[in-house]
């Protein structure tokens, strides 16, 4: 099958299987005399198990290893089980980081009149002017929020 029929029985789109290719989580398809990517039903059923796993919010470098695990039939269980509780610590800190954020903005727009006038805590807060003391702190280095999808 091509790309796109490989993408639709998946559910990864062809853009993600070539990104997926080009980082070593999955092997270069075979090529058509045409040059065209080939797959077969073993490849969708890789792309399948890393569509799961990025579902779960695994990274790449995870995925590479459950997939290398997945391919292992020799593999201790104990081995996805760590790779598994290391991603739960790190999805219950980040949820952690995401509750303080919250009550950050909480606590910011309820000091917030919201009405016509200028004056603003949360604009004072983020221009950090006028830090509310008070105000629940949004942890320090807390980057970019990864999309599970």
């Amino acid at each position: 099958m091509n790309i796109g029929q490989a993408a639709k029985a998946s559910g990864v789109s062809a853009k993600m299987i070539r990104y997926y290719e080009s980082i070593g989580l999955m092997p270069a398809a075979e090529r058509t005399e045409a040059g065209y990517r080939s797959y077969g039903e073993r490849d969708v059923h890789t792309l399948r198990f890393i569509r799961r796993a990025r579902d779960l919010g695994f990274s790449a470098d995870q995925m590479t290893e459950l997939v290398a695990l997945w391919s292992d039939r020799g593999r201790a269980s104990a081995d996805v089980k760590a790779i598994a509780l290391r991603h739960v610590a790190e999805l219950e800190r980040k949820a952690h980081e995401l509750r303080e954020m919250s009550e950050t903005l909480k606590h910011l727009a309820a000091t917030c009149h919201g009405d016509g006038r200028p004056d603003c805590p949360i604009i004072e807060s983020l221009a950090g002017e006028g830090v509310l003391d008070d105000a629940p702190r949004a942890p320090r280095g807390f980057g970019r929020i990864r999309a599970i999808r």
